[in-house]
């Protein structure tokens, strides 16, 4: 069973691994079934961590977990339903770093991501992985992309998911630290753009490793570095990008639990040691190393701590770059 956690240093937060909740929940709770909003589409790493951890804990509590997909706007439609819920314990949602990027992306949002969510915990980080078409047999290295860009500034493009998605964000840090020029080419959806990467449309890509790793392993990628602190147990022998030459870096994309601002703590604490004790599960761990997910779990105080050091993070970034969406 891999437990080890990634350090989150971004967020210089220590994160406790699955630590468990003391107080106690009404003893009628639950009593319904409890529905689970993934403000994304079926298919992705989201909705496979939400529908693994959701059966589990639904059978450790004794009341279904019913999975609603409330897509769109980067998943802000979603959030903003869930912020509207009453604080009754039986809606809660899976997201992610956009949790802590929209705000400053959007300019404006109908929700607050802060003070209308109960934080409950993390649940696991998936990293990005930085990667090339195998064809390009003189890139081996994330330094011999730094030198291309250097020799070249403003002609090789990294594609991404899309304008504001940790993919595109991970390479805006990149070559940020890196001080290199490269021009952006934002898609539809993860899919499409590394259709064109591996028909050489374009050259790199910060893709999941959930979507990468299939690629990766049939030899049409070649994975250079992962963006994560330490190296991801999915693609061992790939170093960091700060091993690989760019000290400093990291971008762990995360998700994590919230309910509405007005949950009892003790509703709160009862889901939160309900989901940790669900990802110790063997089972469970198969299914995360499956999608390249790490598990990581937290107290709801220290996703609140999280969450407000990730959005001053990336509202810092956001603007500093000057980042719009489409």
């Amino acid at each position: 069973m891999k437990r080890h956690m990634l350090a989150l240093l971004a967020s210089g937060l220590a994160i406790t691994a699955f630590p468990s909740a003391h107080a106690q929940a009404p003893s009628d709770w639950p009593n319904k079934p409890i529905r689970w909003i993934v403000p994304f589409p079926p298919g992705g790493a989201m909705d496979a961590i939400a529908r693994t951890l959701g059966e589990k804990a639904g059978k450790a509590l004794g009341q279904p977990f019913v999975i609603e997909n409330r897509a769109g706007a980067g998943g802000n439609i979603g959030a903003d339903y869930v912020a509207k819920q009453p604080g009754d314990g039986y809606t809660l949602m899976i997201t992610s770093i956009g949790m802590a990027t929209n705000k400053p992306l959007y300019g404006k949002l109908s929700y607050d991501p802060i003070k209308d969510f109960a934080p409950v915990s993390l649940l696991a980080v998936v990293p990005n992985v930085l990667v090339t078409n195998a064809t390009q047999r003189d890139v081996k290295t994330v330094a011999d992309v730094i030198a291309a860009a250097r020799k070249e500034p403003g002609k090789l493009t990294y594609a991404s998911a899309g304008n504001g998605t940790s993919i595109h964000l991970a390479g805006e840090v990149f070559t940020s630290l890196a001080k290199i020029n490269m021009m952006h080419v934002p898609y539809k959806g993860s899919g499409p753009a590394v259709s064109d990467l591996l028909g050489g449309q374009t050259n790199y890509m910060f893709d999941s490793i959930t979507s990468a790793r299939p690629h990766i392993q049939s030899g049409k990628l070649r994975a250079l570095g992962v963006t994560t602190a330490k190296r991801s147990s999915s693609l061992p022998d790939v170093p960091t990008l700060a091993e690989a030459g760019v000290p400093g870096y990291e971008v762990s994309p995360w998700f994590a639990v919230f309910m509405p601002a007005s949950t009892p703590k003790a509703i709160v604490n009862k889901l939160n040691a309900a989901l940790l004790d669900a990802m110790k599960q063997p089972d469970v761990v198969a299914r995360f190393d499956a999608i390249g997910a790490e598990a990581v779990g937290s107290s709801p105080d220290e996703l609140a701590k999280h969450l407000a050091k990730e959005s001053a993070r990336w509202s810092k970034l956001i603007t500093e770059r000057g980042i719009h969406l489409d």
